[in-house]
């Protein structure tokens, strides 16, 4: 359905293209495409907010994911009633953490956040079949899975 990216931090350049066009070859890949998804960007101020607010971590960290569905069993996905129960949640990605990672590691920033291990952002995706839940750490950049 709508996938939303939204870049709320200036510290770190965002391609937001090569992001959508990722996002969107890992919704296919774990068939969510029907479901809406937000991506937010954020900077360490806030991504440490978010994370000491509801994961009472006072740190910055690169991924919170706020799942739409509560209760689903691994493997399950959303059942949805309503048009406005398609969603799959929100995404609330640190771009300066993952920057500043990358910097530390020595990887290239965009490649991390436009192909890299999308492992991380299973939360929001916890409804997926089991058998797609293993092509998450996929190459996303030709859309197959490791399976």
């Amino acid at each position: 359905m709508s996938l939303v990216i939204r870049n709320l931090q200036k510290v770190i350049p965002l391609r937001r293209i090569p992001l959508r066009r990722r996002i969107e070859i890992l919704q296919k890949i774990l068939d969510v495409q029907q479901f809406d998804l937000g991506i937010i960007c954020v900077n360490n101020r806030n991504i440490q907010l978010l994370n000491n607010t509801y994961r009472q971590k006072n740190v910055p960290t690169d991924v919170l994911s706020f799942p739409f569905h509560e209760n689903l069993k691994a493997g399950e996905l959303p059942q949805p009633n309503f048009r406005d129960e398609y969603n799959l949640g929100d995404v609330f990605l640190g771009v300066e953490y993952i920057y500043e990672q990358c910097q530390e590691n020595g990887e290239d920033y965009y490649s991390i956040l436009t192909t890299g291990d999308c492992s991380s952002w299973t939360v929001p995706f916890a409804g997926i079949p089991a058998q797609h839940r293993s092509g998450v750490g996929a190459d996303v950049s030709e859309g197959k899975t490791n399976s």
